[in-house]
């Protein structure tokens, strides 16, 4: 049985159109005309609910909103120009020049240059753990500590953090906990498990067909009583948790993040992606089943595969508890050497080389000389990164001619 039915009936029901236009429309205009002064006043004080300008967000973008903030459990949500845009925008509405980040696991190589080359430039330290030392993170948090970020599953190392554990950490201590979800929509939801905010990159499996850039934050409601939000740690936020209440979290990213920093999604990208989402319960449904079957049969033919189902890996005790849904489309394959890296890519029939993931073709890239090409030794071998490390994204080819076309890739 599916998985994932519960979504498979929200999905198609929320993006189609019971009257007219079955299909969502798409609001293809920068702009918006208000009709008079007075609702012109009213819709930026935000009394009146129309839209402004599509920086600051759009009629078919806020469809796919609703949609993704339903999915994981959230208030609202804001969708970008793209993944990276997501997690910049949910990071700089909450940070400061001198505040810290505590990042956890392994990190996807564009999450890391933001955290460790780009916001330090801007005053934003962060310190990176594995995710098992809980009690050096613990320790790590300071009064500056702002965010702690971790991946819900190790892109690429495919390390599975303990999230509920984390959660505990990051709310004992009132801080925000924000989770990179994107290789596990449905199968993990971290709001449920604790964190604050969720971001996506919805290019990848959310979409599934490399056809649009996206990304999309997924905010937690604040309580009416006590909250973490409404401690002198986030005296930023307090105004919008004034104005706004239970949705602080949206105006507060949009107009300390989108509004100046313009990481809008499109019209026609968020159509796109409503789209991916009507089948994304079905195409998950079937990308876990592979995984795990050819991560198995290369295992046993002699492989070195790195996928938590498998019982070698160190958090296949974890995979079976937390991640009883999969954990995404990924797994790696290593091949010793850069050079016998790039002779099983340049073999590789089925195997489409690219940056991406999540896609409904199986993906490859070889990480070192791509993604992590600029990074230094200690960073990639913190990262997980081997020479010859190979990525992987299952798609939804049959999986035994995956696993025929990789074994004779590799010989």
């Amino acid at each position: 049985m599916n998985n994932f039915e519960k979504y498979s009936t929200d999905f198609v029901q929320s993006v189609g159109n019971k009257e007219g236009a079955v299909s969502p429309v798409i609001t293809s205009s920068a702009s918006f005309a208000y009709g008079t002064a007075e609702i012109g006043e009213g819709i930026f004080d935000g009394s009146v609910k129309k839209p402004l300008y599509s920086r600051m967000g759009n009629p078919t973008t806020a469809k796919l909103e609703s949609i993704l903030a339903k999915m994981d459990g959230g208030i609202g949500a804001v969708a970008t120009s793209s993944g990276m845009g997501a997690t910049t925008l949910a990071v700089m509405s909450i940070v400061s020049a001198g505040d810290e980040i505590i990042s956890i696991g392994g990190l996807f190589g564009g999450t890391y240059a933001l955290f460790h080359e780009t916001l330090s430039r801007f005053g934003v330290s962060t310190s990176f753990f594995d995710v098992d030392e809980l009690d050096n993170i613990k320790n790590a948090i300071t009064e500056n500590t702002k965010i702690i970020f971790l991946e819900s599953v190790g892109n690429p190392n495919m390390r599975l953090p303990d999230i509920p554990a984390i959660a505990k950490i990051a709310n004992d201590a009132e801080v925000v906990l924000m989770v990179d979800n994107t290789i596990t929509p449905m199968s993990i939801q971290p709001l449920k498990l604790g964190a604050d905010i969720v971001v996506y990159s919805t290019t990848k499996v959310i979409s599934g067909n490399a056809s649009a850039l996206g990304g999309c934050a997924v905010f937690r409601a604040i309580n009416d009583a006590d909250d973490k939000f409404k401690t002198s740690r986030y005296a930023d936020i307090h105004k919008f948790i004034k104005g706004a209440g239970a949705m602080a979290l949206i105006p507060n990213a949009k107009k300390r993040a989108m509004r100046d920093f313009g990481m809008s999604a499109n019209a026609h990208a968020s159509y796109q992606t409503m789209l991916g989402l009507e089948t994304l319960p079905l195409r998950m449904d079937r990308i876990i089943s592979s995984v795990e079957i050819i991560a198995k049969e290369l295992d046993a033919k002699g492989l070195m595969i790195n996928h938590p189902s498998l019982t070698s890996h160190p958090h296949h005790a974890r995979y079976k508890s937390d991640f009883s849904q999969g954990c995404g489309t990924l797994l790696t394959i290593d091949m010793g050497t850069k050079e016998r890296a790039f002779e099983f890519l340049n073999k590789t029939k089925l195997a489409t080389l690219t940056a991406n993931i999540g896609d409904s073709r199986t993906l490859a890239l070889h990480m070192a000389s791509t993604i992590y090409r600029d990074f230094d030794t200690d960073t990639r071998k913190f990262l997980g990164v081997t020479d010859g490390l190979i990525r992987i994204s299952i798609g939804l080819e049959n999986p035994q001619d995956i696993i025929n076309d990789f074994l004779e890739a590799a010989k």
